[in-house]
């Protein structure tokens, strides 16, 4: 199911972001030869009353567009008017940028019909604050509801995520508004080093110390891995676990750290399991941690309830409203790629934060089975950083492109064959670079 979401995802950009080439491109009467959905030899194919090829690939991660070039392979007289290299410099600027143009126009119509049909979030109150800790220093406590970050109201977890990821790698003063049980408001600030510089996959509440409120669940099994130490034990879905070795285990979580605290050594469980006890023996796998930690590990999932309403907050948006939303979330989005490429640079950032295909496409997989609404989310997001990244001014990417034909716009004539060729190959090395990171941080995180 990973890999047919990320297929899904992977196509519905690529079409997207090829149709906004392709669209111009026609508008401008440049002959289209071939419109491709993956690449490699086409599995199916057909052509329009153009002779455009439609065509579906094999190799599911991009796509292209390949217009009538004279740079390519000679264009017959009569059709030299129809060829890409024949338009002026600012329809070509047109062609290239039309494509991340429909990644953008993508996103904003995503967000726009999430909006309008209403989002829902869990309401952000803080459940524990761990002691020392930024959060603490400030007086965040338990109980209390962030209802604003840096200005901007906040009224989910996922929104008060967005706002402090801002503060990645910075020094800073980052002002929180929150609401205490008793109802009063109060202002906070929590004062921040280079915060999460240096971490792989920061995690903006955690960092500042903040444990969200969460419910009283019991140790009961749900979802369990085939191959996991859990079921070789003979644990079955649906046990709830009493006790480990003569000790009561309170809840879930309780039994997580005491699963978590044990690799490697036999434990004794007590388990109820359709109103009897039994007696099971399980040895916690070994897993290894980035961080160095050794911890224990045995395959098994809870079984969650359903969150009270009263912890759920949802909000609906008329038609303009939810385009403003929609516009504003978009712009939002590439400003924070945009700055987030650019605390890597200066290193405020850690690299390790690059994803490739696999990360991509668990996320993918993740966002689907968090329903429908959370997986549109995920396309709009990945939307907009495709559109950003190939905006980049790096040769072989539609920026690059832009940045060359722009030079031709200014000077009056092309960029010189040599000039491109050699700007090319540094283009290619930079992305084959950063390509090589990316696989090498997904293959890590597995």
């Amino acid at each position: 199911m990973t890999l047919l979401y990320f297929i899904i995802a992977i196509s519905v950009l690529v079409v997207i972001h090829e149709y906004g080439h392709f669209w111009v491109a026609r508008r401008c009467g440049v002959k289209v030869l071939r419109f491709s959905v993956g690449f490699g030899n086409p599995l199916w194919s057909w052509h329009d009353k153009h002779g455009t090829e439609f065509a579906i690939a094999p190799i599911p991660l991009g796509g292209y567009v390949k217009m009538l070039d004279e740079r390519e392979a000679p264009v017959p007289e009569h059709l030299l008017d129809q060829a890409f290299t024949r338009k002026p410099a600012w329809q070509r600027i047109a062609i290239a940028a039309a494509g991340p143009v429909a990644n953008f126009l993508f996103a904003i119509a995503a967000y726009w019909f999430l909006f309008v049909a209403g989002t829902t979030g869990v309401v952000p109150v803080v459940g524990a604050v761990s002691d020392n800790s930024v959060a603490a220093v400030a007086g965040l406590r338990s109980g209390d509801e962030i209802i604003a970050v840096d200005g901007n109201d906040t009224s989910s977890w996922q929104e008060v995520s967005w706002e402090l990821v801002n503060f990645l790698g910075e020094d800073a003063d980052i002002p929180l508004q929150v609401l205490s049980a008793d109802g009063r408001e109060r202002p906070l600030t929590l004062s921040v080093q280079r915060w999460l510089a240096d971490t792989d996959v920061p995690d903006p509440i955690a960092g500042l110390g903040i444990e969200p409120r969460r419910l009283d669940i019991a140790a009961r099994i749900g979802e369990l891995s085939p191959d996991g130490r859990a079921q070789a034990a003979g644990m079955r879905s649906g046990d709830q676990v009493l006790a480990v070795n003569d000790v009561a285990v309170r809840d879930w979580y309780h039994w997580v750290e005491l699963v978590r605290d044990a690799p490697e050594q036999a434990l004794l469980l007590s388990v109820e399991r359709n109103g009897q006890q039994q007696t099971l023996t399980l040895t916690p796998a070994a897993k290894q941690l980035d961080d160095g930690k050794v911890i224990g590990f045995v395959g098994a999932g809870v079984q969650v309830p359903e969150l009270p309403q009263d912890w759920l907050r949802t909000s609906h948006a008329g038609l303009w409203q939810g385009l403003v939303l929609g516009l504003e979330k978009t712009s939002d989005l590439i400003g924070f790629t945009l700055e987030s490429l650019w605390k890597m640079i200066r290193g405020d950032v850690s690299v390790k934060n690059l994803s490739g295909p696999i990360t991509i496409a668990k996320v993918a997989g993740a966002s689907a089975s968090g329903g429908f609404e959370s997986f549109v989310g995920f396309l709009a997001l990945l939307s907009v950083s495709l559109g950003v990244l190939n905006l980049l001014p790096v040769p072989m990417l539609d920026g690059g492109h832009i940045l060359f034909y722009s030079a031709e716009m200014l000077s009056g004539k092309p960029v010189p064959e040599n000039i491109q060729i050699a700007a090319i190959k540094v283009g290619m090395f930079l992305l084959l670079c950063l390509m090589s990171v990316a696989f090498y941080n997904d293959i890590s995180r597995l």
